[in-house]
């Protein structure tokens, strides 16, 4: 069982998971670089080092140039990227991704899903992504469907 209190568990997820989700949820008031540094300062780690980090994520993002931009300035797809630099802020080991795709036209989306291989490739971490778009699924390393027949691996059902 799972015994940490909840402190303990909040400092777990700060530290090991990052979270993308199909709407960004970037706060409105703050700009995309305040945005990423802001799992940083959950962990009471450095201003300097998140601010240097942050930035070198939103440059592999490819959103560097709109670092003091607040949210309602970006586009839709700068939004997603500026989310999927905060999910990496503090390099967690696992990113889950619900949907990131869902609400991008298909040139977002193809550039997002680009992304997730190059950023899985470049920092070594393991993207869970749950999503209904078949482009993004086979572009993974393994898949999990579930279908009528039952749970589908990497195209093969299981009973």
């Amino acid at each position: 069982p799972f015994t940490l209190n909840d402190i303990a568990l909040s400092t777990f997820r700060a530290r090991h998971l990052g979270f993308v989700f199909q709407f960004h949820y970037l706060l409105p008031e703050f700009s995309a670089l305040e945005n990423v540094m802001i799992p940083g300062r959950i962990l009471d780690a450095n201003l300097q080092e998140l601010r240097i980090r942050g930035e070198m994520l939103l440059d592999a993002v490819g959103v560097s140039h709109r670092k003091t931009h607040k949210p309602s300035q970006l586009s839709g797809g700068e939004r997603q990227r500026v989310a999927v630099a905060r999910a990496l802020m503090n390099s967690p080991k696992l990113i889950l991704a619900d949907e990131p795709t869902g609400n991008l036209d298909p040139e977002n989306g193809e550039r997002l899903m680009r992304l997730f291989l190059e950023l899985r490739n470049e920092f070594n971490q393991t993207f869970m992504i749950a999503t209904h778009n078949r482009q993004l699924a086979d572009a993974a390393d393994r898949t999990v469907r579930l279908t009528q027949n039952g749970l589908e691996i990497n195209g093969t059902i299981t009973s």
